[in-house]
């Protein structure tokens, strides 16, 4: 067991005035499962990439273990997944590697594939069980869950709770719970470590909140009632000033008007002492405004029909023909293993030349309003997204600023968005198109859970018509009305 102490840290970017961290002091053990949380484009990958030593910084970070992260770049993809897992951790012995993928329920017999062939859920198993026999090392694990399917993170979850010595970036709230026993939190103006997993740490966090907000009304309360007080003091003030003109006591006067200073500062010194109390309240706090949705009410019923639907990849189905439909107020969950065709399920709804067998029949006049699974293609500003895209751009603008966009991103360029702020951008221009169907394909991939809870309040307050795809269980659970499981 070792610590790993951050000492007054402060990094700004060299083509930034903001810091993204300021005198950040804290520290944590290497025996710790530690879960990272906190806002997009907070901070998150940064502080991984000092940790890393990747950029120059003031104040320390004292460690006595080497870091190593997740995901692992692989260079040359067409190698054998072996080798790859090799050179990751060449002192592990090949049945290390077949023990720790057993424990993933693998077959061993990826070890000899090239690893471009494995699924991107079988190259997340893959490289963490290498990065896993690093002994004596802490792994950085950035948001692994990205390209696992629901089935693959309960085996992940499970995996990372018989280990230790890592820190893992997840914004899935209950594989959360599942693997970790500390939460380092970044807030809006502090950072906490906290023991538990995230649900007690948002519980605590909550009640904080909450009895912030309490002693903040009661300060307010108390400057209230001392401004009254100094306006009254001062009242008394003016009149005994005014009473000294043709005084025959101007000894008394005097006394009497002291007194009355006196009592004003006593008063002043105690207003300033509330209002410095009331300025260091709720600096973390997380608004989350109440997000809008305009959902077009469609004439009949049946929206969307599927009638033994099967994906064909190169001439070859990829899952079983499935027959459903989509009704006005349902909200669809596609549920499957990745590489079962969900996606593309999706994709031929909004419009794409996907090879299928079977039959889709779309009523008439349907409006379809799409989120991609991929943000790659996102470039530009915001303004000529907009524009392109024939969403108002004030509304759009509006709506980003709900999800924690902080003006400053409005003058960027998307490319430098995180992840997660890029996910936001299809989302914000999907809230801001009036449809019958709501199309969203992985819509939470790399998006903070203040957000999360943001767009299922949203969903379940204006109960629009959807069909996604979402392997957050949490969010899937709360959000769908039916689950139809792709073989």
């Amino acid at each position: 067991m070792s610590m790993i102490k951050i000492e007054n840290l402060t990094f700004s970017y060299p083509t930034s005035y903001d810091l993204i961290f300021d005198h950040v002091s804290f520290q944590i053990d290497t025996d710790w499962k530690l879960g990272f949380v906190g806002r997009n484009g907070r901070g998150k990958t940064t502080f991984l990439n000092l940790l890393l030593g990747k950029y120059e910084y003031s104040g320390k970070i004292i460690s006595s273990v080497q870091f190593d992260y997740f995901p692992y770049p692989v260079a040359d993809k067409s190698r054998l997944t072996l080798d790859i897992l090799q050179e990751i951790c060449p002192v592990a012995e090949d049945w290390e590697f077949l023990r720790e993928l057993s424990c993933l329920e693998m077959d061993s017999e990826v070890l000899y594939r090239p690893f471009q062939t494995l699924s991107n859920g079988e190259q997340t198993k893959v490289l963490l069980a290498a990065l896993f026999l690093n002994e004596g090392h802490f792994l950085l694990i950035d948001e692994p869950t990205n390209h696992l399917d629901s089935k693959a993170r309960e085996l992940v979850a499970a995996y990372l709770k018989k280990k230790k010595s890592f820190l893992l970036v997840s914004h899935d709230r209950r594989f959360l719970d599942d693997c970790v026993d500390h939460i380092l939190a970044l807030n809006r103006e502090t950072i906490e470590v906290l023991s538990g997993n995230f649900s007690s740490f948002m519980a605590d966090f909550e009640r904080q909140q909450e009895s912030e907000a309490a002693q903040k009304e009661r300060l307010q309360k108390d400057i209230r009632r001392l401004q009254n007080a100094a306006k009254r003091t001062s009242d008394w003030s003016d009149r005994v000033e005014a009473s000294k003109t043709g005084a025959a006591d101007k000894g008394y006067v005097g006394h009497k008007a002291a007194k009355m200073m006196k009592h004003a500062k006593t008063i002043e010194a105690r207003q300033n002492q509330a209002i410095e109390q009331k300025s260091q309240l709720l600096k973390n706090k997380e608004t989350a405004e109440s997000l809008k949705l305009a959902p077009l009410a469609y004439r009949a019923d049946t929206l969307v029909s599927f009638s033994d639907v099967a994906i064909c990849y190169d001439g070859n189905t990829v899952c079983a023909p499935v027959s459903f439909s989509v009704q006005r107020g349902d909200r669809v969950a596609l549920c499957g293993k990745n590489g079962s065709g969900k996606s593309s399920l999706l994709k031929l709804l909004a419009g794409f030349p996907i090879g299928h067998t079977g039959t889709i029949s779309i009523s008439s006049g349907l409006v379809i309003s799409y989120v991609p699974q991929d943000t790659s293609h996102l470039k530009g500003n915001l303004s000529d997204f907009a524009r392109e895209n024939q969403i108002d751009e004030s509304l759009f603008k509006a709506v980003l600023r709900k999800l924690d966009f902080e003006r400053i991103q409005f003058e960027k360029d998307m490319v430098d968005f995180s992840g997660g702020q890029k996910k936001k951008v299809l989302i914000a221009k999907s809230l801001c198109e009036q449809a019958h169907l709501y199309v969203w394909d992985e819509p939470l991939n790399f998006i903070d859970v203040y957000s999360r809870i943001q767009i299922e309040h949203l969903i379940m307050e204006f109960s629009p018509a959807m069909i996604f795809v979402e392997h957050d269980r949490f969010f899937r659970d709360t959000v769908a009305t039916k689950i139809i499981q792709i073989l």
